[in-house]
């Protein structure tokens, strides 16, 4: 098969020399091939296409919007009995592509449909005159084409969600729904018919009363009003514009949005959005709530093998179904909610302060749970077997650190291997004389042999004290 160049060639060359033999030489083509071309007039011959595939195209059609390969289309084809060669069925989803890209325009009504999306803007100075990352989201109204701007240096979901309520904020209102990218902050699966949400962004959705629309993976039409917005401010604000500082750039943004943007004669529409929006749409948009929704913390974290994992210095249970998997955790005010894949596995009230644990004993396998008073009993009666101030300190490190006493103390224990009671007794009660609780210091003291240094200790006032814990 040849080009067309190549074919208005051997047409100039028939025209000047009329002879099949001499352009075959001069081009270097079969004869019969010239002599196709000249008997065409010049033009190409399409081959038609198989038939048989025509029966089969609206499934075909559903294989190529699936991302499906030529080769995994054939076999799919041929497991159905079609016959047919694999160059066929290629030059029959090449003529497809050719012939059906092309989109529907689709058009909203007032208050229907917003977009959204970040783009890139560059390196640009913040408050203190360091160069940061920028992105700028922009949500567009798609009716009128209203546009709400604002930069920002990162796009975590939290970020994302209060450029919305700042967005609803401008509009005075929010539409139905609001279509988005497949971004991370918002959607956690490109799955377009089953989108599972950032629990977080779903909530808000939900509070704010709009559905959000995930756009399909690789159908940009989906979103082509907003990317247009994204391609507009990038060359006729960003482009060519320099910026003091983060105040400086804010303060040109809002004032190029107020008073270009919105105030142009938009391209497709030929109408100038603000007044599109004041006149036909801002009274159809849903009334903003009375209360801004409230912002949670979120993040993610990995399940140690102990079932907690660690949040904020303080230590919380999961299920041990999920030991070794990265969980998603929503951070309130009052309450710490732990998810895996959108569903809600656990729910605890923040900690105060930091080395606390919030353990559900439920969250550990049947055979794993013990009694929390027979286990410290069982511990108690072996420091006990050493001597009372060991004792003293086991109590004592178990009211300083009712979650954590364990590790120390069994520290204490396997000293056991290594040296006689007597002597860790002793270490015990200079550490008790010192307030000292930590293992490593007693290990110090059986060491070093400063357990035999005089210390001024009143026994009877812990002993009293030991055995008020008792009680």
């Amino acid at each position: 098969m040849i080009g067309g160049a190549k074919m208005t060639t051997i047409m100039t060359l028939w025209e000047r020399y009329g002879n099949k033999t001499k352009i075959a030489e001069f081009t270097g083509h079969d004869w019969k091939t010239v002599a196709k071309v000249i008997r065409n007039g010049g033009k190409y011959e399409k081959k038609p296409h198989p038939q048989s595939l025509d029966t089969h195209k609206e499934q075909i059609m559903k294989w190529i919007e699936e991302s499906l390969t030529g080769v995994r289309i054939f076999e799919k084809l041929q497991a159905m009995g079609v016959k047919i060669s694999y160059s066929a069925v290629k030059r029959y989803i090449r003529d497809i592509k050719q012939r059906e890209e092309i989109f529907v325009r689709i058009e909203t009504k007032p208050g229907q449909e917003a977009q959204v999306d970040f783009g890139y803007a560059g390196l640009t100075p913040d408050n203190t005159g360091k160069k940061r990352k920028t992105w700028v989201f922009n949500m567009r109204l798609s009716y009128s084409r209203l546009d709400y701007y604002e930069k920002v240096y990162n796009q975590r979901v939290e970020t994302f969600i209060q450029c919305h309520i700042n967005a609803f904020k401008s509009f005075g209102g929010i539409p139905e729904y609001v279509k988005i990218d497949n971004l991370k902050a918002a959607i956690l699966e490109a799955n377009f018919y089953e989108p599972v949400y950032q629990h977080l962004y779903k909530s808000f959705a939900d509070y704010y009363g709009f559905k959000p629309i995930p756009c399909r993976v690789r159908k940009p039409n989906d979103k082509g009003k907003v990317e247009s917005g994204i391609k507009y401010i990038k060359n006729n604000f960003f482009l060519g514009r320099s910026f003091k500082d983060a105040k400086d750039l804010d303060c040109k943004l809002k004032n190029w949005l107020n008073n270009t943007c919105n105030q142009r004669i938009h391209g497709t529409t030929r109408k100038i959005p603000k007044e599109a929006f004041d006149l036909e749409e801002k009274s159809i948009l849903k009334s903003l709530p009375l209360e801004e929704f409230k912002m949670s913390s979120v993040g993610t974290r990995k399940v140690y093998h102990d079932c907690h994992i660690y949040v904020e210095y303080n230590y919380y249970s999961v299920p041990f179904e999920y030991v070794g998997k990265e969980v998603d955790i929503e951070l309130s005010n009052n309450l710490l909610k732990i998810f895996y894949q959108g569903k809600e596995i656990a729910v605890h009230p923040r900690q105060e302060g930091k080395g606390k644990f919030s353990t559900n004993q439920n969250h550990y396998p049947k055979y794993k749970r013990v009694c929390e008073t027979e286990y410290q009993e069982k511990y108690q009666a072996k420091m006990a077997e050493i001597g009372p101030y060991t004792e003293q300190l086991f109590l004592s490190l178990l009211d300083k650190h009712p979650h954590s006493w364990s590790r120390p103390i069994q520290g204490v224990l396997s000293l056991l291997k290594n040296y006689p009671g007597e002597i860790i007794e002793l270490s015990c009660k200079r550490a008790l004389a010192f307030n000292v609780y930590q293992y490593q210091i007693i290990k110090n003291i059986c060491e070093n042999g400063s357990y035999n240094l005089p210390v001024e200790f009143d026994y009877t006032r812990e002993e009293k004290k030991h055995e008020y814990a008792k009680i």
